[in-house]
């Protein structure tokens, strides 16, 4: 235990140096912001580009209600540029300390492989955790006060079945990482796996049974209907399973390799 503390430490420690835990809260601060603005002030922006031809402004259409808006900030901001994000800031969490000999450095001492790779995946899942909540909290707050209230129950629960594919993301991440050594290549191979999740994620109950990104879907299910489907607490253990086979399929791979 003391070995994992010291290790998370460092991993914080490293994060400040590299401005991680400034810089990334930000972004998705921002990213929280854009979407209710953005569908508030679409139509108007429209209709001030007078003149280009095959936009229709309905005047009798109805203003999305927050759910709506929170609902699409899960799937057009954090599904999209926000995957992108999380995959570029923790592609290089082992791969890095491989390149400079840290890791070697490290697990010669009394250090397990499972303190060193548990301090990285934790810490930075707390992390992307925290710059996520903070982004959703904005889009929580402009949605309220642009379009209607979301009840906090609802919302909450969302967020709650978002980070379960949020540890998938960041324990898939880690695993390229250790794999490969071109940072190009473990954000290339990361963000299209991620991508072709979220997008078969709600085409099959088969599919959804297995599928890590389904919970992101069921995030948005619970703020559009209140309703996340019969099949949600297998999901979630199937999602776990495979975080917990990564991570044995991590430490494998650095025993077998001896670094």
């Amino acid at each position: 235990m003391r070995a994992f503390i010291a290790l998370s430490k460092k991993e914080v420690q490293q994060m400040a140096r590299e401005y991680k835990i400034f810089w990334l809260p930000i972004v998705f601060i921002l990213l929280g912001l854009t979407q209710p603005i953005m569908m508030y002030y679409l139509p108007v922006i429209l209709q001030s580009a007078g003149g280009i031809e095959g936009i229709i402004i309905d005047p009798t259409m109805a203003k999305p209600v927050g759910q709506e808006v929170l609902a699409s900030t899960l799937n057009s901001q954090f599904d999209q540029l926000g995957i992108i994000i999380l995959v570029v800031a923790t592609m290089s969490i082992i791969q890095g300390e491989k390149a400079n000999g840290m890791m070697a450095f490290i697990l010669t001492r009394p250090v397990s492989i499972s303190s060193y790779l548990n301090s990285k995946i934790i810490i930075h899942y707390i992390l992307a955790v925290i710059c996520i909540a903070l982004g959703y909290a904005v889009s929580y707050g402009y949605s309220a006060y642009l379009f209607t209230s979301v009840p906090m129950t609802q919302a909450m629960w969302a967020l709650a079945f978002y980070c379960v594919w949020l540890l998938f993301i960041i324990t898939f991440v880690a695993m390229m990482s250790t794999f490969f050594n071109s940072p190009a290549f473990i954000a290339l191979i990361s963000i299209v796996s991620l991508f072709i999740c979220r997008f078969i994620a709600g085409l099959h109950p088969l599919i959804d049974v297995v599928n890590p990104a389904s919970n992101s879907m069921y995030a948005t299910n619970i703020l559009m209907s209140g309703d996340v489907g019969s099949w949600v607490g297998i999901n979630i253990v199937v999602t776990l399973l495979l975080v917990v086979l990564m991570i044995i399929t991590m430490q494998s791979f650095i025993a077998k390799k001896k670094f």
